[in-house]
C-alpha cells in the first residue's frame, strides 16, 4: 500500500507565498509521475501541475508563472511553490502519485491540505 501525505497548507494574504510538500511512502518500485490538484468549494477537482520522474512538467494555464513544481526522486517527494497567491487559489490541494509497487501499478491520493488566500 502506498501512502501519500501532504503538508504546508495554511492561511496567507493575497500576494503571499506558500510551499506545499507531498511525500509518498510504502513498497514503491518507481513513481512515473506526481502532481498537484485542487478542489474549491462547489467546483470540480482540477489539475494544478504535474511532473514526471524525468522532470517534465505541465501546468494549468492559470498557474503558469506563479506556481513551480519540483521533485526529489530519491525521497519520493514533490513540492509546489506558490507565489503571488490570489483569493481564487483558495482550495483543498491534493497530491497524486502514479507508479508501480510491490502490488503492481498504483495511483494514490493524499487526504489534501487546505490553502486559504484571504486578507
Amino acid at each position: 500500500q502506498v501512502h501519500i501525505v501532504e503538508s504546508g497548507g495554511g492561511l496567507v494574504q493575497p500576494g503571499g507565498s506558500l510551499r506545499l510538500s507531498c511525500a509518498a511512502s510504502g513498497n514503491i518500485f518507481d513513481i512515473y509521475a506526481m502532481g498537484w490538484y485542487r478542489q474549491a468549494p462547489g467546483k470540480q477537482r482540477e489539475m494544478v501541475a504535474t511532473i514526471t520522474s524525468g522532470g517534465s512538467t505541465n501546468y494549468a494555464d492559470s498557474m503558469k508563472g506563479r506556481f513551480t513544481i519540483s521533485r526529489d526522486n530519491v525521497k519520493n517527494t514533490v513540492y509546489l511553490q506558490m507565489n503571488s497567491l490570489k483569493p481564487e487559489d483558495t482550495a483543498v490541494y491534493y497530491c497524486n502519485a502514479d507508479g508501480v509497487g510491490a502490488k503492481g501499478d498504483f495511483g494514490s491520493w493524499g487526504q489534501g491540505t487546505q490553502v486559504t488566500v484571504s486578507s
